[in-house]
């Protein structure tokens, strides 16, 4: 059972909405996530004033499915990744076949596809994953789903 307020409103959070990742290269950035990825560009703002432009990028439809919120500040042209960011996960039917594709579009693969190295007791059969890197470092992994 959800929360509720008095007036019948959600009291907590109700949906992933999306993860934000700074960007050195808004164009290389958007090129690669719409590009190999296949994601599609929902949405672009510019704050002229705040001098930084957001582009809004993702699966399925914005009002139902979490994004990835690409910012460039427009004075920045690097950034240091910190020890405690992961990675986005993507779905895929293949792992092999995807990396096979994605790797001839030029993107970086930084781990082959495979079965996962460890393994849960939860689990009947390994997970099959891979692990590419975008433009600005950023890892993704390609988990293969049924």
């Amino acid at each position: 059972m959800i929360p509720m307020n008095n007036e019948g409103l959600h009291t907590q959070p109700t949906r992933l909405l999306h993860t934000m990742l700074r960007v050195a290269d808004l164009e290389r950035s958007l090129a690669f996530y719409t590009g190999p990825l296949g994601m599609r560009l929902h949405r672009q703002e510019r704050y002229p004033d705040g001098r930084f432009t957001l582009a809004f990028v993702g699966y399925g439809q914005e009002k139902t499915d979490a994004s990835i919120e690409l910012t460039h500040n427009w004075d920045e042209t690097a950034y240091q990744q910190g020890t405690a960011y992961g990675h986005i996960a993507l779905a895929v039917h293949s792992v092999a076949h995807s990396c096979a594709r994605l790797q001839a579009a030029g993107v970086k693969v930084v781990r082959k596809a495979g079965p996962m190295q460890s393994r849960s007791p939860d689990r009947s059969a390994p997970e099959h994953i891979a692990f590419i890197e975008d433009p600005d470092g950023y890892r993704i992994e390609l988990i293969q789903q049924p």
